[in-house]
């Protein structure tokens, strides 16, 4: 469910929970917000783009929430929770509530499971990230397992920029050495071609990338 700004929820989802759980998610979702801007900027940093710039793209951008629970199988190896996919926005941040180990990321044509930190969270870099930096930033393609004895809970946050921002390789990462990868979008049009796409490997970016031919 949309969670940020305030004004896209749907008022049928989230005015709809329950008190206290709906106070705790409103906070929740804020701080979760103050976290990714403190990463984008430090990620906007790296890249030498202004930490101003980057937070006028963000700063009302779309928040979203899911929360997952998958219960245990006896035959997990027939299982996918989660088909492998990379997120389409710019940041996840996921917390593993009961900490049982289910993500795992594609590494090297492998997959990998990622194990639960004790009161850590789980940051996904996704393809909007990849774009902005011109491909300097990767986007995690992952998928989620089930677990043959435990259930798995988990609450994936996702941060994108504003809806009618502009998403694309920022201007000064685009030089004659290190042209343009990707084409430019406003978010909107983005997310309503995302929709309308089955959900897979890294099809997102992918369907903005530019070829260049030598």
């Amino acid at each position: 469910m949309t969670t940020l700004p305030r004004h896209s929820r749907m008022p049928h989802l989230f005015p709809q929970l329950p008190l206290p759980f709906r106070d705790t998610m409103e906070l929740y979702s804020q701080k979760v917000k103050n976290l990714g801007m403190v990463i984008i900027a430090h990620m906007a940093k790296a890249l030498k783009i202004e930490e101003m710039e980057i937070r006028e793209l963000f700063e009302d951008g779309l928040q979203a929430m899911r929360m997952n629970y998958y219960p245990p199988s006896p035959q997990p190896e027939k299982v996918i929770g989660l088909t492998n996919h990379s997120d389409p926005v710019a940041l996840t941040i996921l917390l593993q509530i009961n900490e049982v180990e289910g993500l795992q990321i594609r590494k090297d044509g492998m997959w990998l499971p990622v194990t639960p930190l004790p009161n850590a969270f789980v940051v996904n870099v996704g393809d909007i990230f990849e774009i902005i930096s011109n491909g300097t930033y990767g986007s995690m393609e992952h998928r989620a397992t089930v677990n043959s004895e435990k259930e798995r809970l988990s609450i994936a946050t996702f941060h994108s920029p504003k809806q009618d921002g502009v998403i694309g390789p920022w201007p000064n990462l685009i030089t004659k050495q290190t042209p343009a990868q990707f084409k430019r979008i406003r978010t909107d049009e983005y997310f309503k071609n995302f929709f309308e796409r089955k959900l897979e490997g890294k099809s997102n970016g992918d369907a903005l990338r530019i070829e260049h031919h030598n």
